[in-house]
């Protein structure tokens, strides 16, 4: 059975879902290195900080959002404007079933028409899932820094990948 999905700009009535889908990332401990639930305030700040160059994209199956991708600021300093952080979270249920490419692509139409001229994104080097769905699309791995963050109290590494639009 093919999923039909539809894209579009996240809304203040999506927070709810893009929360509960950011929650099952962080209790599955495969894509962030929170560790701690998030809330509702907590989603309302960070939504609230996407504005402008910086979109959030959510994706539905039969008007229920099934996914969501943002492009954040990679660094403050000027000489970085053209470059943006990527997070992409699917829920449980839809992933491995090309919910992240079809949010992959359109994020990446965002960052293009936004005048981005390169994606970053972090990922754990166990993640196959997501380095598959970047290498998929184009993403190349640039390094790999050891112990850069803890997760359960233990340190993890964490992979960079990009894409550099041309």
């Amino acid at each position: 059975m093919k999923i039909e999905l539809k894209t579009r700009p996240a809304s203040v009535s999506d927070l709810e879902s893009i929360l509960s889908i950011y929650n099952q990332g962080i209790e599955d401990r495969i894509a962030t290195l929170e560790e701690d639930q998030k809330d509702f305030e907590y989603m309302r700040k960070w939504y609230n900080n996407h504005t402008g160059r910086f979109a959030v994209i959510v994706v539905e199956q039969d008007e229920e959002v099934i996914g969501w991708a943002s492009l954040n600021p990679y660094s403050n300093r000027c000489t970085y404007a053209g470059v943006a952080d990527l997070s992409i979270y699917i829920r449980r249920d839809y992933r491995g079933k090309g919910v992240g490419s079809v949010l992959l692509n359109e994020i990446e139409q965002a960052a293009i028409k936004n005048d981005f001229n390169k994606i970053v994104l972090f990922t754990f080097p166990f993640n196959n899932l997501g380095q598959g769905l970047y290498r998929k699309n184009g993403y190349r791995e640039v390094g790999v820094f050891k112990n850069q963050g803890k997760l359960d109290g233990r340190f993890v590494d964490v992979m960079i990948m990009e894409k550099v639009f041309e």
